[in-house]
């Protein structure tokens, strides 16, 4: 079943010069359940900008993003704000948790602004914390946690609403190597058992190549590719 398709989308910019750019050239991307796909390329191809419109953070020049069978064109501001709460969750480079908060705290967080009983929401945190691998670590502050941890908690963070897609945008790129290769491990576990669908946008070779397809964006267009071919 295809969870997110984005179809021929176009986005351009004014550039100093006062001329057009063209940051994405007529893009296409399906992403089934259950699928991880990685993205990558070059510093300043446009990767970020292409999750923030799969993401309904940003709206393409042309073109369209379909996420769970809705048209994002089609969505007012107060309608995407809504999909994105409920149907996609984000985990960037920097984990942005909220430092006076425990991980539990800060992974209920979604499901009270979505009006969900506390008990319920804490209930849901607990779970999703265990699932990956902080049940003890629970009542930790930002601060008191590691780096992964710090991360792996951005991830259940964004997983406990059970969205429909998980972006991510270069999730490991603040992590040193052990830690990294545990939430490269993560990932490619929880695609496999929650069959959730996965776009992330990495420089890393051992991220990349857990990925069920590894799409290169380069010059504007976004092609198959392997990890080899890829990821310098």
């Amino acid at each position: 079943m295809t969870v997110l398709e984005a179809i021929d989308l176009t986005k351009t910019f004014v550039g100093g010069d006062g001329g057009l750019l063209t940051v994405l050239d007529a893009v296409s991307l399906q992403v089934r359940r259950g699928e991880m796909v990685a993205v990558v390329g070059s510093s300043g191809a446009g990767k970020s900008t292409l999750l923030h419109m799969l993401g309904a953070l940003d709206r393409p020049t042309a073109g369209r993003v379909v996420v769970g069978g809705q048209d994002l064109s089609l969505l007012d501001e107060a309608s995407l704000a809504r999909l994105r709460n409920s149907q996609v969750g984000f985990v960037f480079q920097f984990h942005h948790l909220l430092r006076e908060f425990s991980a539990l705290e800060n992974v209920a967080i979604p499901l009270r602004i979505a009006g969900l009983a506390p008990a319920d929401a804490e209930r849901r945190a607990r779970e999703i914390l265990e699932r990956v691998g902080l049940g003890a670590r629970m009542t930790h502050r930002p601060a008191e946690l590691s780096g992964g941890e710090q991360q792996r908690t951005a991830v259940a963070r964004a997983l406990v609403v059970d969205p429909a897609i998980l972006l991510a945008d270069e999730p490991s790129g603040n992590l040193d190597h052990a830690n990294a290769e545990r939430l490269h491990e993560l990932f490619a576990q929880l695609s496999r058992d929650l069959e959730i669908a996965m776009v992330i946008v990495t420089h890393n070779r051992s991220l990349a190549s857990r990925a069920d397809r590894v799409m290169l964006l380069e010059d504007g267009k976004l092609v198959e590719s392997n990890v080899g071919e890829a990821v310098p």
